[in-house]
């Protein structure tokens, strides 16, 4: 076991303060490969000091960027030359097998120089997450791609991408982003139909076009790409974590503390207050931040006819899968009962076994539904020794951790560490007992 991979958790405390949540890691990470697309300067600011970020920073070094660091989340790239031998390099391929955002690196490299080679992406282990998506759509355009069963990798090359009508075969963020990042230097009009539409996605089209694409129907699914000859360098500011700021609803909700979530960009949160508000936690609006009072009690709204309120995830404008985990441990303390069906990917509640260990009411149904029901604070949760398995279940066992009668251990934090920014100093600074250990 890695040194310091653990944290020992004392619940049961109140909270209370002010937290800033970090630059959006699944947004970082699109707009980190995007850099690649010019051999111009591209300062980023406002990137979250996460692991994912540093390995996917240490891959642009690696192949040749001029990383430049200003501070801890700002930071200048300039891609003038890429090291195309890098990629048969052992450091490459461990680096790139340990994110799965590397996966993005695919379309910039094919644009610019031809070809590209990735290993199998690792991640999360939270089910399959198959890459077809990327690989149709980057096909469709001219790509060539061979798989090598021996070095478990895949290789892409193309002559000269060819603008196309791609109708993508599922609402695939990584690999919209993939295939807008190849059509925008791609020769002619690219229409790319079923996108996917996320703020994040958003980000990334506007980034584009201020380094000179040209993009039409951003924020649709209906995407149109006019391919130009070069793209220039520019700034960029990521977006506050939407993911990160729904953990800390769920987390004032849980150990009944009074949080303000400071600059947290709420115009562009869509329906999660609105979600966290039918689990009945109470959501004040003050100017771009929010402010979670402490609550005895909250209660579980149900549907207008009386049955139990049912809470799926699904693409943007849809509610994001990433706070499925954290949304199921804010209903345990909850007065009433929910149904979480979590639609697109086949493990992710699979740590519902710790929190059932902890004392929580959860009734497994199948690996996409659990119904939730809530104690209404008759009774705490107590803490139990386990082990974090991806990053979204590992800052959901923590919450209950957090909340909980006693002391809890939480192994293989690095997990945590991947999306969360020190996130145990952050809490620490609002009364939270956590000690790296």
């Amino acid at each position: 076991m890695a040194v310091n991979d653990a944290f020992e958790v004392t619940g049961g405390k109140t909270l209370s303060g002010e937290l800033h949540p970090q630059g959006a890691k699944n947004e970082a990470l699109q707009i980190l490969c995007a850099t690649l697309l010019t051999s111009e300067a591209v300062t980023i600011r406002n990137l979250p000091d996460i692991l994912d970020i540093r390995h996917l920073i240490q891959l642009l070094g690696g192949l040749g960027v001029k990383v430049t660091r200003h501070d801890a989340h700002s930071y200048t790239f300039e891609a003038r030359e890429v090291d195309l031998e890098y990629f048969g390099t052992e450091a490459f391929q461990d680096n790139a097998r340990k994110i799965r955002g590397s996966v993005m690196l695919l379309a910039p490299l094919l644009a610019r120089y031809k070809k590209a080679v990735l290993p199998k992406p690792g991640g999360d282990k939270i089910g399959r997450r198959r890459l077809d998506t990327h690989f149709l759509g980057l096909q469709k355009l001219g790509a060539r791609f061979q798989y090598d069963e021996g070095s478990n990798r895949y290789e892409i090359s193309a002559e000269r991408l060819e603008g196309a009508y791609i109708l993508m075969d599922e609402i695939s963020v990584t690999g919209t982003a993939n295939v807008l990042m190849a059509a925008v230097l791609a020769r002619g009009e690219t229409t790319i139909y079923n996108a996917a539409c996320e703020p994040y996605i958003q980000q990334l089209c506007a980034m584009l076009c201020r380094m000179g694409a040209r993009i039409e129907g951003i924020g649709s699914n209906l995407l149109h790409v006019h391919g130009v000859e070069r793209l220039g360098g520019t700034e960029h500011t990521i977006l506050p974590d939407m993911i990160e700021i729904g953990s800390f609803i769920s987390l004032a909700a849980m150990t009944q503390s009074t949080l303000t979530i400071k600059n947290a960009g709420v115009s562009q949160l869509g329906i999660i207050p609105t979600v966290f508000e039918r689990l009945g936690a109470r959501i004040d609006v003050r100017g771009d931040d929010l402010h979670i009072p402490a609550q005895e009690e909250y209660a579980i709204q149900s549907f207008l006819d009386g049955s139990i309120m049912t809470i799926y995830d699904s693409p943007w404008p849809g509610f994001s899968p990433d706070l499925m985990s954290v949304l199921l441990v804010m209903a345990i303390q909850a007065k009433g009962a929910v149904l979480l069906h979590q639609k697109m990917f086949e493990s992710r509640l699979f740590f519902v076994d710790k929190l059932i260990d902890m004392g929580a009411q959860i009734i497994l149904c199948d690996p996409h539904r659990a119904t939730v029901i809530g104690h209404n604070r008759r009774f705490a949760l107590r803490g139990i020794e386990m082990t974090s398995p991806d990053i979204r279940a590992g800052v959901a066992l923590l919450i209950a951790a957090l909340s909980a009668r006693g002391t809890s251990r939480i192994h293989a934090i690095h997990q945590i560490d991947r999306g969360y920014e020190h996130i145990d100093q952050r809490l620490q600074a609002v009364g939270a007992q956590i000690i790296r250990t």
